[in-house]
């Protein structure tokens, strides 16, 4: 293992469970970006149900999984805006999340009509 991984591991068991899940939210939003990956995109939004209880970033990565076909570019300002509601002003995860779901969906259907 190179040093800079082992730095990494090191680094992310110092980390809280969400941290961690925040960590990986971005890493796998990096990952998405990068053009020499190949993939087939659904068209259709794929059926992740909500868990009763679920994180924001947890949120974020399964709205993500379900909408594969949106451009997380044009979703990163006001994604980021939402989750900066709840973790620097306190709003509660649900109402987050809600607002997240109408803001992918909405973004599907601006997608799906051009």
């Amino acid at each position: 293992m190179k040093p800079e991984e082992k730095k990494l591991l090191r680094l992310l068991e110092t980390l809280s469970a969400e941290q961690q899940d925040t960590v990986f939210a971005f890493v796998e939003f990096l990952a998405a970006r990068n053009p020499a990956v190949d993939v087939a995109v659904p068209r259709e939004p794929l059926a992740i149900p909500r868990p009763a209880e679920e994180s924001v970033v947890k949120a974020i990565k399964r709205l993500r999984e379900t909408y594969p076909m949106l451009n997380p570019d044009k979703l990163l300002h006001e994604t980021s805006s939402l989750m900066m509601k709840h973790v620097m002003h306190g709003k509660p995860a649900v109402e987050v999340i809600d607002e997240l779901e109408a803001l992918f969906a909405r973004y599907y259907e601006s997608h799906k009509g051009s």
